[in-house]
């Protein structure tokens, strides 16, 4: 895998050279100035030529990234929705939400092997593991990954990353998988209103109107139920889910700013190795309590449960590192399209009931996450597409009125006979 920034720069128009070499008799040298009449016609079709040439360029990396974005979209749709139909599976034979966290984010360990191993296939500047461990241990400051920095930047999101999916895995117990998928989309109206108060970051109208939207849709979901204790419950667990996860976001973005894939791979690998040495206590706590209690290791479902950790690894792979190969809209659209995804498995092997409440909320939150995924500056390019439309309507309006009025004159002047020799 190659190193990739967070940034990704812009296509450049290739540049004229000054001087048109050609090769005589193996050397190379500057060739005569041509004349007026021979500059103009080879002038126009190199230029042609290579105007072409970087549009060509450009219109091939678009198709790439959609390309890309529609695999990706697949993906992290695919996954998303696997995993929560999977999750939903499990609980059937091993009802133990925690130790399923537990189990599944153990497997964060893996994501810098295999940020390595794809650094040491792509890169043509190898390093060895330990010098691009150092490299990227440069992200938490200039000690490295202090036992301070450790227990002050890593442990915290271990922790909120232990009780997003802790949550979301319970909230599948008490609701059905389609409630629960819609109603995590609402993290990102809440990543907005968090960014909005703690990071100061511009304020946008739209925004405001999809946290409604989500808010509202949250209302309508728990309305659906008719506000029985168990949809109840279920919902805040969801909603608990949503909000964990927007505090990891923002939190993030508020103490460590921005990541490169490396550094983010070791990142989350960090956040495996806490699990195994920090969070492994609670499940063993829970077995002996019998709060979450199986009566043998044989009686445990380790296909589903691999399968489960697969998918929840494939989906934050991607969502984490797909922005390397296509535009990030297109790679939130896939957890948006989960949702029906979800619906239609519910309708097929559960009793779910799709009344109209329930529609117009699904509705409601799913427009919501598409308004927050609009650009900052949509309102002024919306401005200039609209000015252009209005300016182009103009010229149309003053060609069709300019061509009636000297098509007479000019058909009279055609059919008028010329005498001059």
């Amino acid at each position: 895998m190659k190193k990739h920034s967070a940034r990704v720069a812009p296509l450049s128009a290739c540049n004229s050279p000054v001087l048109t070499l050609t090769k005589v008799e193996g050397e190379e040298r500057p060739r005569e100035p041509p004349g007026p009449t021979e500059a103009q016609a080879p002038a126009g079709t190199e230029a042609g030529g290579r105007t072409s040439r970087h549009h060509w360029t450009c219109s091939q990396e678009r198709l790439r990234k959609v390309f890309w974005g529609v695999a990706v979209v697949f993906c992290v749709c695919a996954s998303w929705a696997g995993s929560t139909q999977l999750a939903r599976l499990t609980f059937k034979t091993f009802d133990a939400p925690f130790t399923l966290t537990w189990f599944a984010t153990n497997w964060n360990f893996l994501f810098f092997p295999l940020y390595y191993a794809g650094h040491v296939c792509k890169s043509t500047e190898k390093q060895s593991v330990k010098q691009r461990y150092r490299e990227c241990c440069r992200f938490f400051g200039d000690n490295g990954l202090t036992l301070k920095v450790f227990f002050t930047k890593a442990a915290p999101f271990g922790v909120l990353w232990t009780l997003t999916n802790y949550l979301y895995l319970h909230a599948i117990k008490k609701i059905n998988a389609t409630d629960v998928s819609v109603l995590f989309c609402c993290n990102k109206s809440f990543v907005f209103l968090l960014s909005w108060i703690v990071l100061r970051d511009r304020f946008m109208g739209v925004r405001i109107v999809a946290a409604i939207l989500a808010i509202a849709g949250i209302v309508m979901m728990t309305y659906a139920d008719g506000f029985h204790s168990h949809s109840v419950i279920g919902i805040a667990l969801v909603v608990g889910s949503a909000s964990m996860s927007a505090l990891y976001k923002v939190l993030f973005k508020l103490l460590l700013g921005s990541a490169k894939f490396g550094e983010a791979a070791l990142f989350l690998s960090i956040l495996g190795v806490f699990n195994i040495l920090f969070i492994t206590c609670i499940p063993v706590i829970l077995y002996f309590t019998k709060v979450e209690y199986w009566n043998s290791f044989d009686d445990i479902p380790w296909g589903n449960l691999c399968g489960f950790s697969i998918l929840l690894l494939t989906f934050n792979i991607v969502l984490n590192f797909g922005i390397a190969v296509t535009y990030p809209t297109l790679m939130s659209l896939g957890i948006v399209l989960s949702v029906p995804v979800n619906a239609v498995v519910d309708h097929y092997t559960s009793q779910i009931v799709f009344n109209g409440v329930r529609v117009i909320a699904i509705i409601i939150i799913g427009l919501g996450f598409l308004l927050l995924l609009l650009p900052e500056e949509w309102d002024v390019w919306l401005i200039k597409l609209l000015t252009r439309l209005k300016v182009r309507k103009k010229e149309e309006t003053a060609e069709s009125s300019g061509d009636l009025g000297t098509g007479p004159q000019s058909r009279s002047r055609r059919a008028r006979p010329s005498f001059a020799r």
